[in-house]
């Protein structure tokens, strides 16, 4: 395909491609007066005929010349050259959440509180100059050498003047981590950026977002009405307090997250605070248990912490033993008798006995079952199909399957078939014996590839712009093509098994093009 780019630009010589996507390419340009490195961003020349993408550039340096924090992307200039709009921004050198996910697949805690916290400088200064940014998402959100975060990409802000405030726009954003007010094109406002934030925290804390889907009309509908699992219910590490936040930002009413950026990052400031003054307190007790400290000096030591620390754990722990022994010491008495030994081992015999008769051969059971004769494999499938994404790996077989299951929960159908693929081809040689492992692969596979041919249906418009593209290459179109697939590559970014239909017809095309030469 055609790779024409432009030497320079303004004031700018460019020496290589940053990235690319549908409003155009980033560069990397040098100021040839001053040697300073920047960003360059172009609209595509496609674009440029279009007013309204000619707009949407505009307002996106609009409120990049409105916004100074350290953690926004400085604007440095903006123009026209011979009919091409550009701007040129502060070049940051590292990578972005999403190649940080990428890489390591989940975030500590503690980076996830630092990035967010500053992620919240900038989105305070943002609205606080009336602009929303509405796509806040792991991929514009940059992480520089000393691993700090600088926002970017204001492409489809709101800049609110007040001929704005009471209307409502189309549904823009990108669906994974769009507010549900957005998902109905309903007026966006501060709290849809937070809760934006509180998506990518839970990307960054689980290795995924909230919710995940076949198409982006599934994603959008579980933002709306869906319900997702805790991050501790995932990463049980997490603090409490961290857990509380990110349910709290994914809220449905945007009245009921936080009321704006600089009290959620108080808030979040707050947690290594806390969990230090627990770790400290904690080990300060266990010394003192340790060193043979009497009753009366641990009460001493405990005192001391809440003196000096502030009430922590210190002061819990000292509470619910005072609670604990005054309940024993008014204990019912049929506390009493519950709290005897032998009744314990008797109640738990007969609740053992019990349970052979309900389940037993002829009880509970089976009396409902219409397959007596129903195999072990059918019943291991079942097992794995309802707890797999709680399962802890028990041997490399089930961690692979596990992995399977999770590249399909991402939408990652191709990459989960590929993994069961080669999971099979190494069992099938296995001198042991694998019948139930092989069996469970072939049901497995059986269901990714019945949901890629479903799927196939929902993308008819991506399908009929892809063989468009391949038209327009066969007329020997090649920019307009290439305009096209590059499109087609921002709208669908986020959806890997889409992503996966433009690669390919892309390879398609360059090997036709390799052929031809």
């Amino acid at each position: 395909m055609g790779n024409e780019h432009p030497q320079k630009i303004g004031p700018y010589v460019l020496e290589g491609v940053l990235g690319s996507g549908g409003m155009g390419t980033v560069y990397l340009g040098r100021h040839e007066e001053t040697d300073l490195m920047a960003a360059v961003k172009i609209l595509s020349a496609a674009l440029a005929r279009e007013e309204g993408f000619v707009e949407r550039f505009a307002r996106e340096i609009n409120a990049m010349q409105q916004l100074k924090n350290p953690h926004i992307v400085e604007l440095f200039e903006s123009g026209v050259d011979n009919e091409i709009y550009y701007y040129a921004m502060e070049y940051v050198e590292g990578e972005t959440i999403t190649d940080r996910l990428q890489r390591n697949r989940r975030i500590p805690w503690e980076d996830v509180i630092h990035f967010s916290v500053q992620v919240c400088s900038a989105l305070k200064a943002a609205h606080n100059a009336g602009i929303i940014h509405r796509d806040l998402k792991p991929s514009n959100l940059l992480i520089d050498g000393d691993n700090n975060v600088k926002l970017t990409d204001f492409g489809v802000a709101q800049v609110f003047a007040a001929s704005k405030l009471t209307k409502t726009g189309g549904v823009i954003g990108t669906a994974s981590y769009m507010s549900p007010e957005q998902a109905v094109s309903q007026r966006t406002m501060k709290q849809s950026d937070l809760y934006s934030l509180g998506a990518v925290m839970y990307a960054m804390l689980t290795g995924r977002p909230p919710f995940v889907g076949r198409t982006n009309i599934d994603i959008i509908n579980k933002h709306k009405y869906g319900r997702f699992d805790r991050p501790r219910m995932i990463v049980p590490e997490i603090p409490h307090w961290l857990d509380e936040i990110v349910c709290k930002l994914l809220e449905k009413k945007p009245e009921d997250r936080y009321p704006d950026a600089y009290v959620l990052s108080l808030r979040l400031a707050e947690i290594p605070k806390k969990v230090a003054s627990i770790n400290r307190d904690e080990t300060k007790v266990v010394v003192s248990a340790e060193s043979g400290i009497d009753d009366t000096a641990s009460a001493t030591v405990v005192s001391n912490l809440d003196y000096h620390d502030g009430p922590g754990a210190a002061t819990i722990m000292r509470d619910l033993m005072q609670v604990e022994l005054e309940r024993q010491r008014i204990q019912s008495p049929v506390a009493k008798v519950f709290n005897n030994t032998w009744v314990l081992v008797l109640c738990l015999f007969l609740v053992v006995v019990g349970g052979v008769l309900w389940f037993g051969p002829n009880g509970r059971k089976d009396a409902g079952s219409n397959a007596p004769n129903e195999s072990k494999t059918a019943r291991r499938i079942t097992a794995h199909d309802r707890f797999w994404p709680q399962a802890a790996p028990t041997n490399e077989i089930d961690r692979f399957l596990l992995l399977a299951r999770e590249h399909r929960e991402m939408g990652d159908l191709t990459r989960a078939e590929q993994t069961l693929v080669a999971l099979k081809s190494i069992l099938l040689h296995d001198a042991a014996d694998q019948t139930v492992s092989l069996d469970l692969i072939g049901h497995l596979l059986a269901d990714i590839r019945k949901n890629q041919n479903a799927r196939l249906k929902d993308y008819e418009w991506l399908r009929s712009s892809i063989a468009r593209a391949q038209e327009l290459f066969d007329a020997n179109e090649h920019q307009k093509a290439k305009e096209i697939h590059d499109g087609l590559k921002e709208l669908y970014k986020d959806d890997p098994f889409a992503s996966e239909l433009i690669n390919n017809a892309i390879q398609s095309i360059d090997r036709k093009s390799d052929l031809t030469k």
